[in-house]
């Protein structure tokens, strides 16, 4: 239980010192299966002594050998020196590792990416998120091993952005979950992305995250018309804290043949309309975040029409809505809301974000009242609400003492 819940280091380590029965309990390989390394010797950001570098290396061989026989999945975070090294050493040594992290890490040499090659042939989930890799090695991995891989997160930049090119053609086939992402003050955030090449290259596709990037939509000569789409796409996250370029069109050349869709993440997409939802194929959408973060217009537009297409196309699966910051007029919120109230039998709407909306207590009342299942509800900035109510609600009780007041 204590592996699960805070992972097997530092925990397993510590306590195979107590005595000789905790050392044969902490032993077994089976509670070895998930291990994340960080700083476990060292301060952050304290430089490491050649000594300390030594004993570095000599503890994790000793872990490799005699406790990592039945590693699944490995993670390395905060590593400067070394990397190269344990990524070697895990390969080496763990035939069953299946997800390797590597995160705020510098240093990933292209041998360890050969290392990986010639012995992990059951690694399917790649994630080196905020990582200094050479690209080269992962580009060769991929040429030669892409097919066994399924999952793969990467942070944009000018360097890494030739993954996706390489994916785009497709070097990884069976992949079901591709995330690109970046850091949240990064300036240069622009993707070009050729979705339909994509498309042809990911049948597989699960779930699609392009997290604070300006995907770019582009079309390649002579790409075919009668791809598929993503028919398997789950979930798809296209938020952002700045400006988006996506428009209605670009998002049903995503999702037009993605008739499973369950989380749909447009937080950020300004350009995006209620119609424009409204005509995706998906039929039960359960996740829909679609709020507007540290947008310099908010406040400022005129008030938008025909919420109450979206709610009523997914009244009966929405598990959670979030359309804070967007400016519905007050009579279109009211209809919205209910559709959702008049779906209420289904007790399937779990968390509402209605902050910073024209929301008014007329329009809020029936979907609290009715909305038994709701345990979430954030009315935050909500102008058109009276004093004293404008906050976040938790909690079922909470929801029913807001309804006294209302």
């Amino acid at each position: 239980m204590v592996v699960v819940q805070d992972g097997a280091v530092p925990f397993l380590c510590r306590v195979g010192r107590v005595c000789r029965l905790w050392n044969a309990a902490a032993s077994s390989p089976v509670l070895w299966r998930k291990v994340t390394v960080g700083h476990c010797w060292i301060a952050p950001g304290k430089t490491q002594l050649p000594k300390t570098e030594m004993k570095i290396k000599e503890t994790f061989d000793w872990m490799a050998q005699n406790r990592f026989s039945q590693l699944r999945n490995f993670s390395l975070c905060h590593w400067k020196k070394n990397v190269t090294y344990a990524v070697e050493v895990v390969s080496q040594f763990c035939p069953h590792l299946r997800s390797l992290k590597i995160s705020y890490c510098t240093g990933l040499a292209v041998t360890a990416f050969h290392s990986l090659g010639l012995h992990s042939q059951s690694l399917q989930g790649i994630d080196l998120q905020y990582s200094e890799f050479q690209v080269e090695g992962l580009l060769e991995y991929l040429e030669n091993h892409g097919s066994q891989i399924k999952q793969i997160l990467f942070t944009h930049g000018i360097k890494n952005d030739r993954l996706l090119s390489a994916i785009t053609k497709g070097s990884c086939p069976d992949l079901e979950l591709l995330e690109v992402n970046t850091k949240l003050d990064s300036k240069d955030c622009e993707l070009p992305v050729f979705i339909h090449a994509l498309q042809m290259a990911c049948p597989k596709l699960k779930t699609f995250r392009m997290l604070n990037v300006r995907p770019l939509h582009k079309t390649m000569r002579n790409s075919a018309d009668s791809t598929l789409g993503f028919p398997l796409l789950e979930e798809l996250c296209i938020a952002t804290t700045s400006y988006s370029y996506m428009t209605d069109k670009d998002l049903w050349d995503i999702l037009f043949g993605s008739t499973r869709l369950r989380v749909l993440d447009l937080r950020g997409c300004s350009r995006i309309t209620p119609s424009g939802l409204s005509s995706l194929p998906c039929l039960e959408l359960e996740c829909l975040f679609w709020g507007q973060y540290f947008c310099s217009n908010v406040g400022l537009s005129s008030p938008k029409k025909e919420l109450h297409m979206v709610t009523q196309k997914w009244s009966r699966t929405l598990q959670q809505l979030d359309i804070a910051n967007q400016l519905f007029s007050e009579e279109d919120l009211e209809i919205a809301m209910s559709h959702l109230a008049q779906a209420s039998q289904a007790d399937t709407l779990h968390s509402l974000n209605l902050s910073g909306t024209r929301i008014t207590p007329p329009a809020l009342r029936p979907v609290v009242g009715q909305t038994t299942a709701l345990s979430y509800l954030n009315l935050s900035s909500c102008r058109y609400l009276p004093r004293g109510i404008k906050r976040i609600y938790r909690g079922q009780e909470d929801i029913r003492q807001l309804l006294d007041k209302l």
